[in-house]
């Protein structure tokens, strides 16, 4: 059966015009013409229109559609790495969501949206350069350290939640700030000496209880629960100087959110008390 370009048109419900491009392309060649001169096309111009409808539909390009017509690729294998690829964009979209309830949620100036979208976006390969640079500037390359370096490893999912991508924002300019890098690389540097790195949980352990109990810090109390500590005093300030920055205990209450994790006990209490029974 012959048809005429208008009838090819009704049968597919595409419009004349597209019927005649896709012609013109050669995806669609006429099988011949009729005494006026006009085209006219078989039953294989009808069935590679419905294809060529389809794929279009689908969002695959020309040239891909004319690969699958001359028969180089099947549509299977198209679609399988098409799907791949819309998977892909699905994620981008999902993150652009979460970055935009972000920013919602912010009540960012102008100037402020365009930062979040930076940094929260970031391809999987930067993330993972971002934090890598981080710790490696905090840390040093220190195997003895690699623990540390995974409990301080944000993994921020594929889908992230508003929460998680918000956090994300704030963490990473946490990474980008220099004096916060070198406050981490002097608790790090004193993971070897006199300082050992559960001297937190040695302060923990004997200050808490006495913040609890209301003990003043300028007491003679407060002195014995210090000296007990049995750490230099010059030491053991540098070290309460640099482990009760602010950004220290923010950095590891945003991970815990990217990461899905408890929300992590604050010692900023023990410390500022230990910092003044010191000064005493």
């Amino acid at each position: 059966m012959q048809y005429s370009i208008g009838e090819l048109a009704h049968r597919t419900g595409l419009t004349v015009k597209a019927v005649r491009f896709y012609s013109d392309r050669g995806l669609v060649p006429p099988s011949g013409r009729n005494t006026a001169g006009q085209r006219r096309y078989g039953d294989a111009a009808l069935a590679r229109l419905d294809v060529i409808r389809v794929l279009r539909d689908l969002g695959i390009d020309l040239t891909t559609i004319r690969r699958v017509i001359d028969g180089e690729t099947t549509v299977a294998e198209v679609a399988a790495e098409h799907s791949a690829v819309v998977e892909a964009q699905i994620g981008v979209l999902r993150r652009r969501s979460a970055v935009l309830n972000a920013v919602a949620h912010r009540g960012s100036r102008p100037e402020e949206a365009s930062l979040v979208h930076q940094r929260a976006l970031l391809a999987e390969v930067e993330r993972q350069c971002l934090v890598g640079d981080f710790l490696a500037d905090a840390l040093g390359d220190r195997p003895e350290l690699a623990g540390i370096a995974r409990t301080l490893t944000p993994e921020l999912p594929a889908h992230p939640s508003p929460e998680q991508a918000e956090a994300w924002v704030e963490l990473a300019a946490l990474m980008r700030d220099t004096e916060f890098r070198a406050n981490l690389r002097r608790l790090a540097d004193g993971h070897g000496g006199g300082l050992r790195r559960d001297l937190a949980a040695e302060v923990r352990d004997a200050v808490t209880p006495a913040v609890v109990a209301g003990i003043v810090p300028k007491s003679p109390a407060a002195k014995a629960i210090v000296d007990g500590l049995g750490r230099d005093p010059g030491e053991l300030r540098e070290w309460l100087r640099v482990v009760n920055d602010p950004r220290r205990e923010r950095y590891l209450e945003l991970l815990g959110v990217i990461n899905g994790w408890a929300a992590p006990e604050s010692l900023a209490p023990t410390f500022d008390w230990l910092a003044e029974a010191m000064a005493a």
